[in-house]
């Protein structure tokens, strides 16, 4: 019981005694709990609202679909075999889908046109939030969809060349409300998907409107029934065992089928937009806060070598050493993750608002045990992997040696010696601090290469969403704007703090050799330059590291097609993360090289 409340007397002591490294060590790694938080507090946030949008429309149970090329009604025997499967207990009327587009205002939109009966069916009744129903010469917008445009009841709008008037707006669980994918109904159509095969938009009209669209338009059509089962949570194994999926099943025939479970899936697509961006973000951070930490977890163990040496003179083990200063930063870890949780509860609620394609709300995000024991458990593990070699190698340092703390000789050869006399006194003097300390130099490159590989994968990600939009307002690019200028200022300030650490540090260990450097000849601006390209040289290799990084990791997490980004943002990111840098090391690094050069000596020689 008296060694470990020695730990926790000596790690309190400590932490009392340098308050601003533990704030901001908690900071550093708050930032990436809070957006570890969000992330998981977004998961099924839209389930509410769809299931509120399903009971208010008598949404189907699952949706059939007929492939038809020449735009030909399927045989009343396919459709009668559907009708009559087993677990059916009711359906709707049969509904022609076309892929076409509509135009209004000089802007134009992929949409899949409906054909719906005047008189509705029994199964999946689209509520109307504005207007009335479709009639002649009339259409219904989805309301995501029509938001989106910024339509309104009365509008003219052209559907495949013919114009219509907007006759309401209104909601459904039967289809995938925008901006989510109707990409299934759009292969099985044999249409390509293209590349806003995610952002198709619903207009409901009438067979009849919709047989004189069709003849200015592809003759393919899908031919859709609703379902109504027996046993709705059986939807998912309904689909499977009797739908087909054309395209993908060689010599398969028959209609493909849609559980209502994977309508909702694809309904709640946004947030898992937003959720995959935000778990990327949160394993950069992660990353940064590691390098944060390690450098604060290893300039403190240089400033406590005299502590370290004193207590293993007095009986200090190894061990106990070690875990004082886990025992800090672990206890730094849980106010970080318990600061995550409640900002990032909080800000979750920024992200869950649902498509205007739904009708309620999700309700205030919930944090479940699971959630708070990932993100407690990914606080705990930063801290450990920032700290533990640092701990360890001060507790196996001999006694005498850690009241020393040697920083590492680099190794002198000749062909190297003599290429470096024709270097700048700054840069030789910048190399000469990367050899004494290179796992310094590797935190840096790595801190840098981490930003840059989130800020590239951010570009990437807003050239490909903002692409082909037609000038349309999109939920999915407004929400990834939204998390990714998030990510992006935690990223930039973490960089920031990680470069100002690093710096700092660096300054602190060559004051020595910074006031030789000075007595030999060197001027306090060549000592700033050689301080400051201790930390750009890494920094410029890490930045040329996370371009590609970037686009590999944007490949990896969306699974989709590389689109590049145009070469004048990868340079400007390129050169930005350099300059940025720059600016961080000078204050700290002029700072330390206009110290008077007796005063450092005369307090070494002490």
């Amino acid at each position: 019981m008296g060694r470990y409340l020695l730990v926790l007397r000596l790690a309190w002591r400590d932490l009392r005694r340098r308050p601003v490294e533990a704030i901001l060590a908690v900071l550093v790694m708050a930032a990436a709990t809070t957006t570890l938080t969000i992330g998981l507090a977004l998961h099924g946030v839209t389930d509410h609202p769809y299931e509120q949008t399903r009971a208010a429309t008598a949404g189907p149970d699952a949706v059939a679909g007929f492939l038809s090329e020449d735009g030909t009604p399927p045989k009343t025997a396919d459709v009668d075999a559907v009708t009559h499967l087993p677990g059916v207990s009711a359906h709707g009327a049969l509904m022609p889908l076309a892929h076409t587009t509509l135009a209004m205002g000089g802007r134009t939109a992929t949409v899949q046109a409906l054909g719906r009966s005047p008189a509705g069916d029994p199964v999946d009744q689209p509520r109307l939030t504005s207007g009335a129903w479709v009639g002649a010469g009339s259409v219904v917008l989805e309301r995501g969809f029509a938001d989106a445009l910024g339509a309104r009841v009365g509008d003219q709008v052209t559907l495949g060349g013919r114009s219509f008037h907007i006759g309401g707006t209104a909601v459904s669980a039967a289809l995938p409300a925008y901006p989510s994918s109707l990409c299934h109904l759009l292969c099985f159509a044999g249409v390509a998907p293209g590349p806003n095969a995610f952002d198709i938009g619903l207009v409901w009209l009438t067979p009849a409107d919709l047989a004189t669209v069709q003849e200015r338009t592809t003759p393919a059509v899908v031919y859709l029934l609703d379902l109504r089962l027996a046993d709705p949570s059986a939807a998912p194994a309904f689909a499977a065992t009797h739908g087909t999926l054309p395209g993908r099943d060689p010599g398969a025939s028959g209609p493909f089928l849609l559980s209502w479970q994977q309508i909702r899936d694809a309904d709640a697509g946004v947030t898992r937009s937003a959720q995959a961006a935000l778990q990327v973000g949160a394993v950069l951070l992660a990353l940064l806060a590691i390098a944060g930490l390690t450098v604060l977890a290893g300039r403190r163990t240089l400033e406590q070598t005299r502590r370290v040496g004193l207590l293993k003179a007095v009986g200090g083990t190894p061990g106990l050493i070690a875990l004082v200063l886990l025992v800090e930063h672990l206890a730094l870890a849980v106010l970080a993750a318990a600061a995550g949780l409640g900002v990032g509860r909080v800000l979750a609620g920024r992200f869950t608002a649902p498509s205007a394609g739904l009708l309620g709300s999700p309700g205030p995000a919930s944090l479940t045990g699971t959630t708070v024991a990932v993100v407690v458990t990914a606080a705990l593990l930063v801290a450990l992997a920032a700290t533990l070699l640092p701990a360890l190698r001060a507790a196996r340092s001999a006694t005498i040696t850690a009241l020393e703390a040697p920083a590492r000789t680099p190794r002198r050869h000749g062909r190297l010696i003599a290429l470096s006399a024709s270097l700048p006194v700054p840069l030789l003097l910048g190399l000469r601090l990367i050899g004494r300390r290179p796992g310094r130099a590797a935190l840096a490159v790595l801190s840098t290469a981490v930003t840059v590989t989130g800020l590239v994968t951010i570009l990437t990600s807003d050239a490909v969403s903002g692409r082909g939009t037609g000038g349309l307002h999109n939920l999915r690019t407004e929400r990834l704007t939204q998390v990714t200028t998030m990510i992006t200022v935690m990223l930039l300030v973490l960089a920031a703090a990680n470069t100002v650490f690093l710096t700092w540090a660096t300054v602190a260990d060559a004051r020595h050799a910074s006031a030789l450097a000075r007595a030999f000849g060197a001027t306090p601006s060549q000592v700033t330059g050689g301080l400051a390209a201790a930390q750009v040289v890494p920094a410029a290799v890490g930045a040329l590291l996370g371009l590609p990084a970037g686009l590999i990791v944007y490949r990896l997490v969306t699974q989709t097609s590389l689109t590049m980004p145009s070469l004048a943002g990868l340079a400007a990111v390129l050169v930005g993360a350099i300059l940025a840098v720059v600016v961080c090391t000078a204050i700290p690094a002029g700072v330390g090289a206009r110290r008077p050069v007796a005063d450092v000596l005369s307090a070494d020689a002490a």
